[in-house]
């Protein structure tokens, strides 16, 4: 399972699409996991998933934790609230699944690039996340 569908799975109930499909051998990636247009042949589509109140339910975990984690602009401490390897070579994983273009080496800049698009992909994947947390 990849760094992100970990990610999901901390977030999202398991009966959610997105971790659902996160979870399926040989899945797309997860923000693309639905095509663009079914086939003429597909089922129905199901109702859509309740959207997961990220922002509460990280919120929840923080206040949980007697760590003080200031997981709205740090990924370390988001990887850690969700009780994940944050170390410099996990972020660096999690930077090559989110196809991060940038120097891996510059770490400060990869953290905030890493922190920006995980929640972007969380509300990709069905998350309600703030805009500040996604720009």
């Amino acid at each position: 399972m990849s760094i992100f569908s970990t990610i999901l799975s901390k977030i999202f109930p398991s009966s959610h699409p997105a971790v659902q499909a996160a979870a399926a051998p040989d899945a797309a990636p997860v923000a693309d996991a639905a095509p663009d247009s079914p086939p003429a042949d597909a089922a129905p589509a199901a109702a859509p998933a309740e959207p997961v109140d990220v922002e509460a339910i990280l919120t929840a975990l923080a206040d949980q934790n007697p760590e003080k984690l200031n997981w709205r602009t740090s990924i370390v401490d988001l990887m850690k609230l969700l009780d994940l390897d944050s170390s410099l070579a996990a972020r660096k994983q999690l930077a090559e699944e989110l196809d991060y273009s940038g120097d891996t080496g510059d770490s400060a800049s990869m953290n905030i690039w890493l922190h920006k698009q995980v929640m972007t992909k969380l509300a990709e994947n069905g998350g309600k996340v703030p805009d500040d947390l996604k720009n």
